[in-house]
């Protein structure tokens, strides 16, 4: 029978310290020469940022003022076109040009004044494209 001196299949630490960062390394050049080659992200969640803003600029006290619907147009993202429908009941009021069928859409549900002291819920529909 065989005695091992117990020093078989050892490495030093200094050098497998060494292969642990070359391999790190080797792992984040590759990491981000893969990540260099993918497609750019799809602009497909403008509309959720862009309702958020433009039902802030809208809403005084959760209440939306249908005559502040213009001037939301400026919340929108820079460089996309934006159109911003209320609904209440039978009234449909609109700003901004007509959208594309490709617009992404954000709805959401909010209060809205149709008189003095009259508040109506109604929904905000948001969509953006370029």
């Amino acid at each position: 029978m065989r005695r091992s001196s117990g020093r078989e299949a050892q490495t030093e630490p200094l050098a497998a310290v060494v292969a642990v960062v070359v391999v790190a390394l080797a792992l984040a050049l590759y990491v981000g020469a893969f990540e260099a080659n993918l497609p750019g992200p799809l602009d497909r969640d403008h509309a959720e940022t862009a309702a958020d803003r433009i039902e802030r600029a809208l809403t005084a006290g959760g209440v939306a003022r249908p005559g502040r619907l213009s001037a939301a147009l400026d919340r929108g993202p820079d460089g996309y076109r934006v159109n911003v429908t209320l609904t209440v009941g039978n009234r449909i009021e609109r700003a901004g040009p007509a959208p594309p069928e490709t617009a992404d859409t954000a709805r959401r549900r909010v209060s809205v004044r149709t008189d003095p002291g009259r508040v109506e819920p109604g929904r905000l529909e948001v969509r953006v494209w370029t």
